[in-house]
């Protein structure tokens, strides 16, 4: 089934996205322990829309004070000094779509996130995901992200590839507009190396399959076009 946009009408109105990804992680998770990962592997899907509350600006109110109880003399309450500065912050509690594969240990040996608004519309937001991204690999836990945000513009695989500070080849492999990467670990002659499977996404085409790495020498494949059509299938989209 082509890749559809779910990000604008008719599709955005009628089967909003929060559905759709949360119907794609899940269909995702259907694939993997029914189809492909081995015996003592289990994934499971992580879905956590983030709290859509913004500071704009900070307010002051004096206590009033009162009467203290007992011999009726009221005692001062002590006021602090209004600060020196202040400013608005975020702490970037956006939204989570993520696959978690674990082994019979419970230990997280991939993730596969799929990307949402909310990831890629600020820079605070943007910096959290490729943060979260780059600590999974530095614990060897392979990833796959896939972006497939049409009202967005910003490339968080380039997010990421700047925070690593790797070399401008590796950012280009994934800037495009939509895009799936699968990213890994690997130690090699004592010496660490990020390696890219970068596939561009296109509306109207098909999605790839990509490698999940569940191990140092061991992958499995995730086949990103049957999820994408069960999970379609399961809302009706035709």
């Amino acid at each position: 089934m082509p890749l559809r946009d779910h990000f604008r009408p008719p599709l955005r109105d009628d089967r909003p996205w929060e559905g759709f990804h949360s119907a794609w992680a899940n269909a995702i998770v259907g694939w993997l322990n029914r189809n492909v990962l081995p015996e003592h592997y289990w994934a499971i899907a992580q879905v956590h829309v983030g709290a859509r509350v913004e500071i704009d600006a900070a307010t002051f109110r004096l206590r009033e004070e009162s009467a203290a109880p007992g011999n009726g003399v009221a005692t001062a309450v002590w006021e602090p000094p209004q600060a020196k500065l202040a400013a608005a912050v975020d702490f970037g509690d956006t939204d989570t779509f993520e696959v978690q594969v674990r082994d019979d240990t419970r230990r997280l040996v991939a993730a596969v996130e799929l990307v949402s608004p909310a990831n890629k519309d600020r820079a605070t937001h943007r910096r959290d995901f490729a943060i979260k991204c780059a600590s999974y690999l530095r614990q060897h836990i392979s990833v796959i992200v896939v972006d497939v945000v049409t009202e967005r513009r910003d490339n968080l695989h380039g997010e990421l590839m700047q925070l690593l500070s790797l070399p401008a080849e590796m950012l280009e492999a994934g800037a495009f507009p939509l895009y799936a990467v699968a990213y890994r670990l690997k130690v090699q002659e004592e010496a660490q190396r990020l390696e890219l499977w970068p596939e561009e996404l296109r509306i109207g085409a098909m999605l790839p399959t990509l490698p999940l790495w569940i191990g140092e020498d061991e992958a499995v494949p995730l086949d990103l076009e049957a999820s994408y059509v069960a999970a379609c299938e399961l809302l009706r989209i035709r």
